[in-house]
């Protein structure tokens, strides 16, 4: 069965590989799938949260629209120096949650 934002093209000569994309389209990452098998490659998808449609024209509910996106961090507001003067350190750029 298909799933929902998933997209296959097959590429003459290519190696088969999973790209996940922002949802600019921007790509985030490339998962090589020359040495899964389609159970391995069902599983993936799965646990990356892609919804699985029961027919290709079935309805998608709503809190699977965008899937397996996740919700973009909320900013917080911008932190005011403390009574010290010091204003807190800020994330490592290591720390970003993921998208």
């Amino acid at each position: 069965p298909p799933s929902h934002n998933l997209e296959m093209k097959h590429l003459p000569g290519a190696d088969p590989e999973l790209v996940l994309l922002s949802h600019r389209y921007e790509e985030l990452e490339r998962i090589p799938l020359s040495d899964m098998t389609r159970e391995e490659i069902n599983q993936l998808v799965q646990e990356l949260g892609f919804y699985r449609k029961e027919t290709p024209d079935a309805p998608v509910p709503e809190e699977f629209q965008f899937a397996p996106a996740r919700p973009l961090p909320t900013l917080l507001p911008h932190q005011a120096p403390a009574a010290d003067g010091k204003t807190p350190p800020e994330r490592d750029e290591g720390e970003h949650p993921e998208l």
